[in-house]
């Protein structure tokens, strides 16, 4: 018995064969690490004595982008860093930790720059909602622990600056 094949599924078999055999090979999928770029100050002071509590060196969200993004897919930031989401409106806030792999510190403060809620140790990766409980301007995020390890309370407050960064 004589085996032919039409020419286009000579084609077919070679093309499938060659496809199966790429797909063994192995291409390590290297990650996107995203650093910190520092984008200004923030300081923190106590509300009742406008002693200087800490200053940190902080990203801005304001887009869209970053505002949804935050801190996402970052394995780790120093002590003396944060992240503030700065809003052009006062209303009700709602953050969630998806695709967020360190635990965190939001401080909600109003658009007098006063701490009006705190949301701390935010667990990685939940997407549970973290209420401001009260309208906000502003949410700092910070490394787990900072609010308690400052000893930050509601009326504390924190000025910022932003760089003039060229594009």
């Amino acid at each position: 018995m004589k085996l032919f094949l039409k020419p286009y599924t000579l084609i077919l078999i070679v093309l499938i064969a060659f496809s199966v055999s790429s797909c063994k090979e192995d291409k390590a999928i290297t990650p996107v690490k995203i650093e910190f770029k520092k984008e200004g100050e923030l300081t923190l002071f106590k509300g009742t004595t406008d002693t200087i509590v800490k200053v940190f060196n902080i990203e801005i969200a304001k887009t869209d982008y970053e505002i949804q993004t935050g801190l996402m897919y970052r394995d780790s930031m120093k002590d003396n860093q944060g992240m503030l989401f700065v809003f052009p409106e006062v209303r009700q806030r709602s953050f969630y930790m998806k695709n967020t792999r360190m635990p965190l510190d939001l401080i909600f403060f109003d658009h007098n720059k006063r701490i009006v809620s705190f949301q701390e140790n935010a667990k990685p990766m939940d997407e549970s909602g973290l209420p401001s409980n009260t309208p906000a301007q502003f949410v700092l995020e910070l490394n787990a622990g900072m609010a308690q390890k400052l000893l930050l309370d509601v009326g504390d407050k924190m000025d910022y600056f932003e760089y003039i960064l060229e594009k």
